[in-house]
């Protein structure tokens, strides 16, 4: 089996690059509106952003800001198919303003506006990322009432372009068969608390990629990517920064879009991807070692599991789990400037 993996370093606002109703699953973490490090990244995008936060007007700011991805949000919507899923990972802001505090809503936002686009909203994730600082604390301290709550947790929004996704023909049930994950992999990824991915702290060399990083763990688009897509499947990422999505892609068997802005990237999503062969095949070794750990486990405190994986002759828990067959990377190749193909085997 062969994917190819596409980079395109553009701005997502015009996906003119991609055709309409093409791409089986979205899944981003943009930046985040009234988040700091993110303001320069907005005003470049409308002056007017700049112009709000000088003037310390936190709600206007806000706005403007979320109307600059409202314009990628719509694009989104234009090239998913029919039964698509669109993951959006976005955590909420504090912050003070004109001597004021306040939480700015990111996640309440962009699921209204994606709402008013046509998209259905499916039950939502928080992605729990606990913090033991000792200095954690906002506001007042021990004092009460002016002692502020810690964010802990970041949202991740599932939402669907209209009708469930249908898989009538024999080869598209074969496939999804194929694409199945583990039933005690399905108990702890279907949660809608994650609490164990931890937060990425980004080694970046460059301070300037260091500013504009908000990136996150391969594990989370590669748990999101086996949730919501089937092997083959196309995954745009408009905000693709380090490139997490397209490793996720490629360690998941899947077709890969992503835009980027931000061309000073491109050396380090390369660099990556050099590493993605050992990384994947590493992490296939590892789940399906998880597996065997869970079955014997589970048939020495209660009985044998009822079913045999065809590919692997181990036992599984559900008959959806006999073709279950994950894919490992054999090589990668760069066909030609940001367009790259990965063969893998089963």
């Amino acid at each position: 089996m062969k994917t190819t993996h596409k980079i395109i370093y553009s701005d997502a606002r015009n996906m003119k690059e991609i055709k309409e109703k093409s791409v089986d699953l979205m899944i981003t973490s943009p930046p985040y509106p009234m988040i700091q490090m993110w303001d320069n990244i907005f005003s470049e995008q409308n002056k007017e952003i700049s112009k709000a936060l000088k003037e310390e007007d936190g709600e206007k700011a806000f706005e403007l800001m979320h109307e600059e991805l409202d314009k990628v949000w719509k694009e989104v919507y234009m090239v998913l198919k029919v039964g698509g899923i669109a993951c959006i990972n976005i955590g909420d802001a504090t912050r003070s303003l004109n001597g004021k505090f306040q939480i700015y809503t990111n996640h309440a936002r962009i699921l209204n506006y994606c709402l008013s686009l046509g998209f259905h909203a499916l039950p939502s994730i928080l992605w729990v990322k606990e913090t033991n600082k000792p200095d954690k604390f906002m506001g007042s301290g021990m004092l009460p009432v002016g002692a502020y709550v810690t964010l802990e947790h970041e949202h991740i929004l599932i939402l669907r372009k209209e009708d469930k996704r249908d898989f009538k023909k024999i080869e598209e049930k074969s496939n999804r068969q194929n694409s199945a994950f583990f039933w005690e992999e399905r108990n702890m990824w279907f949660s809608d608390k994650w609490k164990d991915i931890n937060g990425l702290f980004q080694k970046l060399n460059h301070s300037k990629l260091r500013e504009r990083s908000g990136a996150y763990p391969i594990e989370l688009t590669y748990r999101l990517i086996n949730m919501f897509s089937v092997q083959g499947d196309t995954i745009l990422d408009p905000f693709l920064g380090t490139g997490t999505t397209t490793l996720g892609a490629i360690a998941s068997g899947r077709n890969s879009v992503g835009y980027e802005i931000d061309k000073n990237f491109k050396e380090f999503v390369e660099d990556r991807l050099k590493e993605i062969k050992s990384l994947t095949n590493k992490y296939v070794e590892d789940r399906l070692k998880r597996h065997l750990d869970f079955v014997k486990k589970r048939e020495e405190e209660k009985s044998k599991l009822g079913y045999i994986n065809k590919n692997y002759k181990f036992p599984v828990m559900t008959k959806q789990e006999i073709n279950l067959n994950i894919p490992k990377i054999n090589e990668v190749i760069k066909l030609k400037d940001d367009l790259f193909e990965v063969s893998h085997s089963f």
